[in-house]
C-alpha cells in the first residue's frame, strides 16, 4: 500500500528522482520508487522525469502505460486482480470477470466511487489448476465462483 494518501508535492517527487538519477537505466527504478511511495505515478512526475532523463513526456508515459503494474491514479483501498489467462478463462474466468465488473459498474482499472476497491486484470497468477483465480490485495484466491467473489467484494467494502 502507498505510504501517503495526499497529492505528492514537487519536493517529494524531486527527492525520489534525485535518489535514482545517477543509476544506470534510472527510468524503471524511478517509476517503481514513485509507485512504492505514492501508490501510483503522479502526472507531475512524468514531465520531471522526461526533462531529467532527456526524454519526451510521451516516451515516459509510454513506459508507464506499457507496464500493467504502474498506475496513473491512486488505487482503491483494496485491489482485486482477476486472472485473464487462458486456464482461468477455460473454467469460467471470463464470465466471473464480466459479472464482477457489471456488479460494480466499473471497467478494468477503475475504482468504486467510495474508493474502497479497484479491479484490475492480471495475466496469470500461477493458480492454473485452481481457476478461476484472483489476487485480493496480496492474497491469491482460487476456485472462485460468483458467490465467493460477492463475499470478497462485500468484505472489501464495495
Amino acid at each position: 500500500m502507498p505510504q501517503t494518501t495526499s497529492i505528492p508535492t514537487d519536493a517529494e517527487i524531486a527527492a525520489i528522482l534525485a535518489e535514482h538519477k545517477h543509476r544506470e537505466g534510472p527510468l524503471l527504478p524511478m517509476l517503481h520508487a514513485l509507485q512504492a511511495e505514492f501508490g501510483y505515478i503522479p502526472t507531475a512526475a512524468i514531465a520531471r522525469i522526461a526533462h531529467l532523463l532527456n526524454m519526451t513526456k510521451a516516451e515516459v508515459h509510454g513506459v508507464v502505460s506499457f507496464y500493467h503494474d504502474f498506475r496513473e491514479r491512486p488505487a482503491g483501498h483494496h485491489v482485486v486482480k482477476i486472472c485473464r489467462a487462458e486456464a482461468c478463462q477455460a473454467v469460467g474466468g471470463d464470465a466471473l470477470a464480466e459479472e464482477t465488473l457489471a456488479k460494480l459498474g466499473l471497467d478494468w482499472h477503475a475504482t468504486t466511487p467510495n474508493g474502497a476497491l479497484t479491479v484490475e486484470p492480471v495475466y496469470c497468477l500461477g493458480m492454473c489448476a485452481c481457476g478461476p483465480a484472483a489476487m485480493v490485495d496480496d492474497k491469491v484466491v482460487g476456485r472462485l465462483d460468483a458467490a465467493r467473489m460477492a463475499r470478497i467484494l462485500t468484505e472489501a467494502g464495495a
